[in-house]
């Protein structure tokens, strides 16, 4: 296997296309990085299903108010502006159209953008939780993922195999390998490793790419 991104360049990728002042959801666990890595001049503003909108980065281990957490349990803190509200009405937000961007994790996307993101396997989540609502009421959806799962097999696929959390929904996947848009209902490569070439990256892709010209090298920062 070719050399890859870690998850915190991936994030750190990610967090390059989000633009200042954007209100911006984070799916549970690894999207959540993404946070860390907003550029220099740019903030978001980020929302989290169970009632906050514009809080900030995890507190210092010790110093936690478990009364404040997000939608995956972990410890964050307020800062000027922080707004506090119903579960209800967040979700009202998520469906009303108000978020600019959700990122979330991905099992697999299919080339027609089509996302699945949970499992009812045996170590699969019990329901879907709240991306079925985000990956349709958010204005823009794009997933962060390795490009293939642990024992080698394409995530990027023709078609999901899994339960669907959405259906067309999927823009813009930031995986281990590259910066893949969704467009007519095609896998179009944008960015990629510059160690690997467009073939190697086709062999490890599950439905065929586009390659318009140029493809830029996907480059990051040693994090």
């Amino acid at each position: 296997m070719t050399a890859k991104l870690s998850p915190t360049q991936i994030a750190w990728r990610a967090a390059q296309d989000i633009e200042d002042g954007a209100y911006v959801n984070l799916g549970i666990g690894f999207p959540e990085m993404v946070a860390k890595f907003q550029p220099p001049g740019r903030e978001a503003i980020f929302h989290t299903e169970n009632g906050i909108l514009g809080f900030g980065e995890a507190p210092p281990a010790g110093d936690e108010d478990w009364d404040l957490i997000n939608a995956g349990k972990k410890a964050v803190t307020i800062k000027p502006g922080t707004a506090f509200f119903h579960h209800a009405d967040s979700f009202a937000m998520v469906r009303g159209g108000h978020l600019d961007v959700a990122i979330l994790g991905a099992y697999e996307v299919a080339e027609t953008g089509d996302l699945a993101n949970w499992s009812t396997g045996p170590r699969g989540v019990p329901a879907v939780g709240g991306a079925m609502d985000l990956v349709h009421g958010a204005k823009r959806v794009a997933v962060i993922t390795d490009h293939v799962t642990k024992d080698g097999k394409p995530k990027l696929v023709q078609r999901c195999s899994l339960p669907l959390t959405g259906v067309g929904c999927v823009t813009r996947i930031y995986s281990s390998l590259a910066v893949i848009d969704i467009e007519g209902g095609r896998f179009v490569l944008r960015e990629k490793l510059p160690s690997l070439s467009i073939d190697a990256l086709q062999a490890l892709t599950g439905a065929e790419m586009l390659v318009p010209a140029p493809v830029v090298d996907l480059t990051v920062p040693e994090l």
